[in-house]
């Protein structure tokens, strides 16, 4: 699915938001990384899920995914709702299904919003990160 838009409700129905990247899937790596120090958003963890795979036989596309997300700003969410925790850090998934069409995905801020009946001002925490995103990959 190509979207452009980080609309709360994408075909999925859960949430999803998938944009498709403009650049390759290494470069799409690097960027968000350099993005998200540059923006004082911490990357906590980078796996190499098609690494994974290949290291007990098993052939994956490439797919990596990012959990980044700054303390700051997730904190209160939690502090409102501890479950909101379940989906702190934040994710992106980049991936390569199709050869040359590089997609990420991640949750929608408004759907965070919705899952953890979080109060409507705490948005602002979560928008910022979803923004970038669709800034960096986005044509």
């Amino acid at each position: 699915m190509n979207m452009t838009t980080t609309d709360p409700a994408p075909a999925s129905g859960q949430g999803i938001v998938s944009l498709r990247s403009r650049h390759s899937h290494g470069e799409t790596l690097r960027l968000l990384t350099a993005a998200f120090a540059d923006h004082g958003i911490k990357v906590f963890a980078t796996i190499d899920q098609s690494a994974e795979a290949a290291a007990v036989g098993l052939a994956l596309a490439p797919t990596t995914l990012i959990l980044f997300g700054n303390p700051k700003a997730g904190t209160p969410l939690m502090q409102a709702q501890v479950l909101s925790g379940l989906d702190l850090p934040l994710k992106a998934l980049v991936t390569e299904s199709t050869p040359g069409e590089v997609m990420v995905s991640f949750n929608s801020a408004a759907y965070i919003m919705r899952r953890h009946a979080l109060a409507p001002e705490l948005l602002d925490k979560l928008l910022p990160a979803e923004r970038l995103i669709a800034s960096l990959v986005s044509p």
